[in-house]
């Protein structure tokens, strides 16, 4: 028999082209939801590198996203991490091998080489390196050859590849772990918002995002700045990390809750959430041992072995609190891929434009963007389609039902 779950992703999907624009208008705004290259287009190209982001602006993406971290000079530059020994070749140099220490950051101990310790000089002389290789293996011939760009210049390549295209190209930056930045003398907030400053880059219609996992610094750069603020979203039994240093018992559950969403958007205009908070999986115990099952028979626990649950109601409660909702994350291999999907990446981008979401964050933009533009696009009248489509559908229903 045919999944249940599968059959929904199916139905939801059928429902899409029922009417002109379904997609664009379940959004908060009426507009087709936006395509954000995750890193750039990190599931091609090591993640936080021009050529990463170059190429996921080639690929369509409306927004290219640099987390930030800060240099020892201040200089704010695009890594995941602080700690930067699985993204680039730091610890194949040997001129840096005192630089390796331990830092507790965010309360958990960390050994590496951390950006905060390199000057700006010091660090463009290290070469980017793909974080997954064993997944990305393509992506892993590329090392070696980019350096770590600068905020600047990340914003550089947008304004020159917006000439190039001939549409406006945004950014969508994150300010990576601020209270530990903050307790370090690097404030993150205060040089971000001084270089979109000196870009024209600082009004509320600017085709920026500014995004955090942490709510203190989001609402103090809601008093520096008018671009609009997203508030990201961990698993709701985890808490901020301001929270945690501050005493706070609060979770990112508790700022779910239809009040705890009023609350955000006092300081915030959209949320991040995980995209397992919009549409739960869990693994599943078919054989009883008291273990996940390994459904893929890989040898261990992915996204691959959890099975798709009902969906929340997130997306509805964000929107009635005037909250865009982009959310994350995005990927195409299907170490990634929930069973249901069934290994096409296309069905998971399918299924949440669907339920109206404002945006996604992908690895894949080039996916995210052909599958936004094919379910956004006009068709003909649901009188029409009714004719047309229904009665095969169910009849290519059936048909997968008896072969099963």
């Amino acid at each position: 028999m045919i999944r249940l779950s599968h059959l929904a992703i199916l139905a939801s999907t059928f429902l899409t082209i029922l009417s002109a624009n379904q997609v664009t208008a379940a959004t908060l705004n009426g507009e087709e939801p936006i395509v954000i290259g995750h890193r750039g287009a990190s599931g091609y190209r090591p993640e936080h590198t021009l050529a990463s982001y170059e190429l996921a602006i080639d690929m369509g993406a409306d927004y290219i996203e640099p987390d930030l971290v800060s240099t020892k000079d201040g200089v704010l530059v695009a890594r995941h991490e602080n700690e930067i020994s699985e993204t680039t070749d730091v610890a194949t140099r040997p001129e840096f091998a005192d630089y390796q220490t331990t830092k507790t950051i965010d309360g958990v101990e960390v050994t590496g080489w951390f950006t905060e310790d390199f000057t700006l000089e010091e660090l463009k002389t290290l070469k980017a390196t793909e974080r997954i290789p064993d997944i990305r293996s393509e992506s892993a011939t590329y090392n070696g050859m980019y350096e770590v760009p600068t905020l600047q210049e990340i914003i550089d390549l947008t304004e020159q590849k917006s000439l190039e295209t001939g549409r406006t190209i945004g950014i969508y930056p994150e300010t990576k772990h601020p209270t530990y930045f903050d307790s370090i003398g690097l404030s993150l907030e205060e040089p971000l918002v001084a270089t979109l400053e000196a870009n024209d880059l600082n009004d509320a219609d600017d085709m920026v995002f500014v995004q955090s996992f942490e709510v203190g610094n989001l609402q103090y750069l809601n008093t520096l700045t008018d671009v609009p603020l997203v508030q990201l979203y961990d698993e709701a039994t985890v808490q901020p990390y301001d929270f945690v240093a501050s005493g706070s018992d609060l979770t990112y559950g508790d700022l779910l809750t239809p009040e705890g969403l009023t609350e955000v958007a006092e300081y915030a205009d959209g949320i991040g959430p995980w995209k397992r908070l919009i549409i739960p999986a869990e693994t599943v115990d078919l054989n009883e041992d008291g273990e996940p099952d390994d459904l893929n028979g890989d040898g261990e626990i992915s996204d691959a072995d959890r099975v798709l649950q009902d969906v929340t109601t997130l997306i509805d409660d964000a929107h009635a609190a005037g909250l865009l909702v982009h959310s994350y994350t995005f990927r195409s291999e299907d170490y990634f891929l929930a069973p249901d999907y069934e290994g096409n990446p296309e069905l998971e981008y399918e299924q949440i434009f669907a339920l109206g979401v404002d945006g996604v964050f992908s690895d894949n933009p080039d996916v995210a963007v052909a599958v936004r533009d094919r379910v956004s696009e006009p068709i003909p009248e649901p009188t029409t389609l009714l004719g047309l489509s229904i009665v095969p559908f169910f009849q290519w229903l059936r048909r997968r039902q008896a072969k099963r």
